[in-house]
């Protein structure tokens, strides 16, 4: 009886240490590059996004605000926002050589790929906003951070209002 225990522990414990073990693969295949970008492209890799903290400050001066902000789960621009983007976009048409980083952001609940997708949702609802009000699509890029950068600390109501946002950033 012992040395049928001790042969049922032993395969036991061979069986679990196979199972930790990992064979790497052979071979890493390439990691294959995008294509090339065309000159309206809004992909935020197909340029360099160098913000401008004085013309930020110009653009909150005269639009009143640089974010708009949404509901749980929500992307439609209610009137406030409305207001804020129409004062934005003709800031945006004012200063026809700079370029704008609309980007989306979540509050932290919700898996990571649900919060990515909601601020590309809101980004795209601010960008066709100014885009509707005369801003060429080409000076606009979307970019969503999801829940990754959250500008109010917390886990409470408060904070999560202020992190359901689209901000506007100026770029070069």
């Amino acid at each position: 009886m012992k040395k049928s225990i001790l042969i049922g522990m032993t395969a036991v414990a061979l069986t679990l240490g196979a199972c930790g073990r990992k064979t790497p693969p052979a071979e890493i295949p390439p990691v294959e590059q995008p294509p090339a970008a065309d000159a309206n492209s809004t992909d935020p890799n197909s340029l360099e996004v160098v913000e401008l903290p004085a013309l930020q400050a110009d653009l909150v001066a005269k639009a009143g605000s640089d974010t708009i902000y949404f509901g749980t789960d929500k992307y439609d621009i209610d009137e406030a926002s409305r207001a804020t983007l129409t004062a934005q976009a003709q800031w945006l048409i004012a200063n026809p050589n700079v370029r704008a980083s609309i980007e989306g952001h979540a509050d932290e609940r919700g898996t990571r790929e649900y919060n990515q997708a909601l601020g590309e949702r809101r980004a795209n609802a601010a960008r066709d906003f100014l885009v509707s009000q005369g801003v060429p699509t080409s000076r606009l890029v979307v970019t969503s951070w999801g829940k990754e950068r959250p500008v109010a600390l917390g886990s409470n109501e408060e904070a999560w209002a202020q992190n359901r946002r689209a901000a506007t950033v100026v770029i070069r």
